[in-house]
Parts: structure tokens; sequence; C-alpha cells
């Protein structure tokens, strides 16, 4: 049996391509994987009390604007070149959370081998991060209009620390 898989990975016979979806059986296993690993993981994460916050989704709201709307999508936005091409497709999150946020904060922060989610904790402080995960968590009950304002503009404080991580 171990000489059949050794053949069958050497061989390339699993089709990789993203045009081409997991079997089911495939799928199933790598959704369990995940979502057990994230939960396992994000177990000890604790939310701030203040997650909710006005000023914490208004600063979320220009970073996912910037660094996920493109995947993500939100409400009114339509799909982009690179959420469509995207396998597996990335969860429109104004439609479906069904994570805590102690979870959306892990995959934030240490993000998902094999999907195109950036660990995003490589750059971004735990505050910008909870910042996301305040946004995403009030996004649902937004309208196309809110949406659009509070993703108008990254906030001042994220573009000064990626100029600063970014220097030379």
């Amino acid at each position: 049996m171990l000489l059949l898989a050794a053949g069958f990975v050497y061989f390339g016979a699993y089709n990789i391509a993203a045009d081409s979806p997991h079997t089911t059986p495939v799928y199933a296993l790598l959704e369990t994987v995940r979502d057990r690993s994230i939960a396992l993981r994000a177990g000890n994460v604790a939310p701030p009390p203040d997650l909710a916050s006005p000023a914490r989704i208004a600063s979320g709201g220009g970073l996912y604007g910037e660094m996920c709307a493109s995947c993500h999508l939100g409400p009114g936005v339509e799909p982009s070149e690179l959420s469509v091409g995207l396998y597996p497709q990335a969860p429109q999150l104004a439609r479906n959370v069904h994570l805590g946020p102690a979870q959306q904060f892990w995959v934030i922060k240490h993000g998902v081998k094999l999907s195109a989610m950036p660990s995003w904790g490589k750059t971004h402080s735990d505050a910008l991060i909870w910042d996301m995960v305040a946004f995403v968590r009030a996004m649902p009950r937004m309208s196309a209009e809110e949406y659009r304002r509070l993703t108008s503009g990254a906030p001042e404080k994220h573009d000064a620390m990626m100029e600063m991580n970014h220097k030379p």
C-alpha cells in the first residue's frame, strides 16, 4: 500500500490544477483537517472586550478594503478576476461568518496553507488583526453604502507601519 501511495505521488497522478476541483473525499478530508486545526490552535485566543467598538470596525474596514476585498468581496462588491480564479474559493465573509472571533483572529494572523490566505501576522500587529476581525464580524449587517464608506481608506497607523516595515 505504501509503495502504491509513493507511486501515486511520484508520478503526479493527482491533478492539483486550481480549475479542477478536488474529489469529494479529498475535499472533505482537507476541510476537516483545516477546521480542526484552526479550532485547536485558536482555543486559547481571547478576543478583546472592545471588539464591537465603532473605532475597531472603522479601522478594520480600511484594512479589509486594502487587503481582503479582492478575494473575500463585500456587500455590493462583484466578483473579481482574482476571486473567480481561486480554488478553493475564498469565503464571502459578508455572507459567511461560521468561525468565532478567536478562530478568525488565528486565520488572519497565521494564514492557511494551500488556500491563498496569507499570514498577516508577519506584517501586522495583533491590534490591527483584531480590528480586521471586528470589521468582518460587523460586515454581514452592513449595507453596500456603509461598506464602501468604511473600506475607503486604510487607517493612518497602518500606512505608517507598512512604510516602516518595508524600508530597505
